[in-house]
């Protein structure tokens, strides 16, 4: 067995397998994944992952990069909550296995790939949409231009831009470079927001099916992104899209509607709504 260690995780690198993550090493990937800044269905405003108490036999599984093949969702581990497997690498194709499988990745620099399916899953229904009294009085006035497909480019890039409160990114280069490539095959979807044609605010996601998958968003006004969002739910409503992935929950995400539900019933949405038509139109 060819074996490395990386942050106290000892990985085999022959085979797609399981092997042992100690505490130490739970606390550290805990610790150091939890960068929130832009990330809005992750949370800008969410709060760390919860304090490891995994036992010292919690397994973790490394993915191969010769295979598209992610472990069961129930076999994502308790603390940190979600953590499901390591490795692997951002290609189209496994992202695309990834979300439809019903996990996301989400890392920081120097860390490997990290692959996450919590319990419970933040979810937003479209119907379920809470408009704010200001929010709704910014929309009804159509303070902003929004667009959708126009630069997803620069959304993405204002997304992983520095922010005053945090210290590092999750929307690493490569991870931007990945879900550019997505947009290109048509999966990703960018929302701008625009102030007499300065883009101030926006967001990105996936589109897979009648599903949603949101990633972050960004905002340099006020109630910009907001005012994206709720443009954005509102557009899905209409196509026929019948759930809006929020992945972690935050008191933001909670403010607009969104609730948890358990990740056995988010899974019978990603098998009932994935293949799905919808009748989405994105470049407007």
């Amino acid at each position: 067995m060819l074996a490395a260690r990386c942050h106290g995780v000892a990985y085999d690198h022959g085979r797609h397998t399981k092997l042992q993550l100690n505490t130490g090493c739970v606390e550290y990937l805990c610790r150091t994944s939890a960068l929130f800044r832009g990330k809005l269905f992750r949370g800008a405003c969410a709060p760390r992952p919860p304090s490891p108490s995994a036992s010292l036999d919690a397994m973790l599984t490394w993915l191969q990069r010769n295979s598209m093949t992610f472990p069961p969702l129930e076999k994502a581990m308790r603390e940190p909550n979600g953590l499901l497997a390591a490795g692997g690498d951002l290609s189209a194709d496994r992202l695309i296995q990834a979300y439809r499988h019903g996990c996301f990745p989400w890392f920081s620099e120097g860390q490997p790939i990290l692959w996450w399916s919590p319990d419970p899953r933040t979810v937003l229904f479209p119907d379920e949409l809470h408009v704010s009294r200001s929010l709704g009085k910014l929309l009804r006035k159509e303070r902003y231009q929004v667009t959708f497909d126009q630069d997803f480019e620069a959304v993405i890039r204002a997304c992983a831009a520095p922010r005053d409160y945090a210290d590092g990114t999750w929307i690493t280069e490569a991870m931007q470079d990945a879900y550019i490539e997505l947009h290109r095959r048509g999966f990703a979807h960018s929302v701008e927001v625009r102030d007499q044609g300065e883009l101030v605010g926006g967001l990105y996601g996936l589109a897979m099916g009648q599903l949603f998958f949101g990633e972050s968003m960004f905002s340099r006004a006020d109630n910009a992104s907001k005012y994206g969002f709720a443009t954005l739910v509102r557009h899905l409503k209409d196509a026929g899209f019948v759930l809006i992935d929020c992945q972690m929950p935050t008191d933001h995400l909670h403010s607009l509607g969104a609730r948890a539900i358990p990740r056995e019933q988010f899974a019978d949405y990603l098998a009932r709504h994935l293949d799905q038509p919808n009748h989405a139109t994105w470049v407007c």
